[in-house]
């Protein structure tokens, strides 16, 4: 087949018909011009072609680079591995472009806070901010003849936080001390029936340990009736350690269980794992990549910035959302209300949802990050950038993504004969709607499963239709825009809950009456 360019020249087309041609030098010239414009169009196509299937190979080709240039550089915690961390030898041999390889590098936002036009557009939202609370505080001057400086929702949500805290050390004694013991009674040198009975131990002392974490939490919450910050750290801290116990044993274990009888495979060190339930990752390694030193003032200024979220989150509460929804279950039903106050919730909704992915997945853990010298700081992509849910849904938490992957889509394709994708990308969807729903339960303390319906079924739905062929901007704007919207959704009927459960109290307390939303019948 001759190309494409010598057919332009003989005078066919670009698909290779002959074209007819009206004589005379003009009628040349323009087609000439014609062909021009059209092989113009064709090249950029095989050009956007070629870039994006180009795209994924090449960022495995320089995430590969990477490590081998951290391999290159003298560690000082002792020699990097020689393969991608933590490879098990003993034990099955991953692909290792499958596993989760750790480098240094910073987070997104620390980059593009270098250029200069982004930590401009950075001031011009704080500003913002900063002008926001003038004027609610302005407003309050005029009305009330004094600044209405009030900090009751904020003492409120922090209510108790000691006996939370103190709910906390057991919790993590646990997770320290028995899943590293379940790991050296396995290690231990396979003779006889002595390893069986040691097995049989380790089990019974990790059924232990989960049922423990699991239940003190919900006891402690139920019975002293915490407030919903102070159960937000306990049910975070709960979900983490259970996260990370698995991901230790995971990780460790099978090597430990494969290896050959007599050989005594070392078991990982003590410090090892107890520098992993700190660091922010879920993934276990012996070793990970570590910055040469730690920058207090970048920790301190982190800290400060989540603190000035927390405070910021709770003025949106007290000013955009409790005069809004704090009577409105006292009013007769109507879809008019239900639609405005789904509107008017969309704002604060959205800046929630900035607040929560700045204070945590930016400033908390890049904070944590620094003083534990961990290298790696990758814990979101460019979510904001997303044209599909797929991709929103890999980008917005890299850390819990990575978790997911890992341990739900690779271990479920890798049980299933990896026939089953479909079937492994459900019961990712699964596990992270129940889990989201069992969170939003604890911490709020009713059941209404309006997240498990978002995520799972809208979310699973929307993950399909607005799959990563869809790109452009209006596919950016139209995921935004669902954005704005499923957190308007949340606001405004976790709000109207909430106090339809304080205006509505049961008479007497029964499962249906548990489990039925009572912002549908309370009108009083």
């Amino acid at each position: 087949m001759e190309p494409k360019a010598t057919r332009l020249r003989r005078g066919e087309g670009p698909r290779g018909e002959q074209e007819d041609r009206p004589s005379g030098e003009g009628s040349t010239e323009k087609d000439r011009g014609l062909d021009l414009v059209q092989w113009t169009r064709h090249m950029e196509v095989v050009k956007t072609q070629l870039l994006e299937h180009a795209q994924g190979q090449l960022t495995e080709l320089l995430d590969r680079a990477m490590w081998e240039a951290v391999r290159s550089y003298p560690p000082q915690g002792g020699p990097l591995p020689s393969t991608p961390p933590d490879s098990l030898s003993k034990g099955r041999e991953p692909s290792p472009g499958k596993r989760k390889i750790f480098i240094i590098r910073k987070s997104l936002l620390d980059e593009l806070m270098e250029v200069q036009h982004f930590r401009t557009i950075y001031h011009m939202f704080i500003a913002g901010l900063c002008v926001f609370i003038i004027s609610t505080l302005a407003i309050d001057l005029i009305d009330e003849g004094r600044l209405m400086l009030e900090f009751d929702l904020l003492i409120f949500s922090f209510g108790q936080l000691p006996l939370a805290l103190m709910t906390w050390v057991p919790m993590f004694l646990s997770t320290l001390l028995v899943p590293y013991q379940v790991l050296r009674l396995g290690a231990r040198p396979r003779a006889g029936g002595a390893w069986v009975l040691r097995a049989g131990l380790g089990c019974v002392l990790l059924v232990a340990h989960t049922v423990g974490l699991c239940a003190l939490p919900v006891l402690v919450a139920l019975k002293y009736q915490l407030p919903p910050a102070s159960r937000c750290i306990l049910v975070f801290e709960q979900v983490r350690l259970l996260m990370k116990s698995y991901s230790f044993l995971r990780e460790a274990l099978p090597g430990t269980l494969c290896a050959r009888v007599g050989e005594g495979m070392q078991a990982p060190s003590f410090s090892s794992y107890l520098y992993f339930l700190f660091c922010p990752t879920l993934i276990y390694r012996k070793t990970y990549p570590r910055t040469p030193n730690v920058r207090w003032n970048y920790v301190a200024k982190n800290f400060a910035q989540a603190l000035g979220c927390v405070l910021y989150a709770c003025f949106i509460l007290s000013r955009l959302c409790v005069p809004v929804f704090a009577n409105m279950s006292r009013e007769p039903f109507s879809t008019r209300a239900l639609v405005l106050s789904i509107m008017h919730a969309t704002l604060p909704g959205i800046f929630m949802l900035l607040l929560i992915f700045f204070a945590f997945l930016h400033c908390w853990l890049n904070a944590f990050a620094e003083m534990l010298r961990f290298g790696d700081r990758m814990f979101y992509r460019d979510w904001w950038n997303s044209t599909s849910f797929s991709n929103y849904y890999r980008t917005w938490n890299v850390v819990v993504h990575d978790w997911l992957y890992s341990y739900v889509y690779q271990d479920g394709l890798w049980l299933l004969g990896g026939r089953a994708r479909g079937a492994a990308m459900l019961a990712v969807f699964l596990v992270s709607a129940v889990v989201h729903e069992y969170i939003f339960c604890f911490v709020l303390g009713f059941f209404y499963p309006v997240m498990l319906i978002l995520f799972l079924v809208i979310g699973g739905l929307m993950n399909f239709m607005m799959h990563d062929r869809h790109t452009g901007p209006a596919w950016n704007v139209l995921m935004w825009t669902m954005l704005f919207l499923g957190q308007g959704i949340q606001v405004s009927l976790y709000c109207q809950e909430w106090y339809a459960r304080r205006h509505c109290p049961l008479p007497q307390t029964t499962f249906w009456g548990l489990v039925t939303p009572r912002s549908w019948s309370c009108h009083t």
